[in-house]
């Protein structure tokens, strides 16, 4: 049967992504707890296409998943991201992965039992070298307690669930639990799937106690990626859904440690 992907094209414009997007494929994730958990991805897969090829071939991006299934990891990202160049014939790949990842946790007084569901991305790219870059990213939501609502207010200070998205690159293998429990460690309080009334008060209390403003939140995390040398690059950003305004609050901060480096030399 005649390939027209295989074809000639003639405009002579290379294509920096081309491939499949939001393809749905069960992958199997580290659990720190459980080894490992089952969960379903929505996936995005592309390679660069080069100026005198047509198109192409988007079936060989799922028969490649299904050539690793059940074995679809981040542990096996890099194998993947080869065999895509390969059975492609590009220089450079791209894949996505977001995911729904769960965590039991148990209530700060009761102790009941709920699961917590985080939005979870990995990011991985191969270039014409084949070097490598990964980049793992969570979704945390969180609430906060407004220091200026407190400070001004005879009773009470207004308060909001909000989330914190945070991305890091690094050197050593990192748990995506231990980036969950550093962002829910710096919010005025974590979040629960189950609150018993003992728990409720706990919260609301210990968030209470704990005002902070999203600007607060990221210089916190900043603070510890900064110290540690496992980091090489992150990116933090919370979003407040207000509670008495119209609008979210937000802030970020993208750094690496070479940018910091050179930032304290310089002052």
């Amino acid at each position: 049967m005649k390939d027209i992907q295989n074809e000639r094209d003639y405009r002579n414009i290379p294509i920096d992504k081309v491939g499949i997007k939001n393809l749905r494929y069960p992958i199997k994730v580290l659990d720190r707890r459980n080894t490992y958990q089952n969960t379903v991805a929505t996936i995005n897969m592309y390679v660069d296409l080069p100026h005198k090829a047509k198109g192409t071939h988007m079936s060989r991006f799922v028969e490649i998943l299904n050539v690793f299934r059940p074995e679809v990891s981040l542990q096996r990202i890099s194998v993947v991201l080869d065999q895509m160049k390969n059975d492609l014939n590009a220089e450079s790949a791209h894949i996505e992965l977001a995911f729904p990842y769960f965590i039991e946790k148990a209530a700060p007084e009761s102790n009941s039992l709920g699961l917590m569901d985080y939005s979870c991305r990995w990011l991985g790219f191969s270039n014409p070298q084949g070097k490598l870059d990964l980049v793992c990213e969570v979704m945390v939501p969180i609430s906060s307690v407004c220091p200026c609502s407190k400070e001004i207010s005879d009773m009470g200070a207004h308060n909001q669930r909000g989330q914190v998205k945070l991305a890091t690159r690094f050197t050593k293998f990192i748990w995506m639990e231990d980036m969950i429990e550093l962002v829910e460690s710096k919010a005025s309080c974590e979040v629960y799937s189950v609150l018993k009334r003992v728990d409720e008060k706990f919260v609301t209390e210990k968030a209470f106690s704990n005002p902070k403003f999203v600007e607060d939140i990221v210089r916190d995390i900043a603070v510890e990626l900064n110290e540690d040398e496992n980091i090489t690059w992150f990116s933090v950003s919370a979003e407040n859904f207000e509670s008495i305004h119209n609008h979210s609050a937000y802030a970020q901060i993208v750094s690496s440690r070479q940018e910091i480096f050179k930032i304290s030399a310089d002052s």
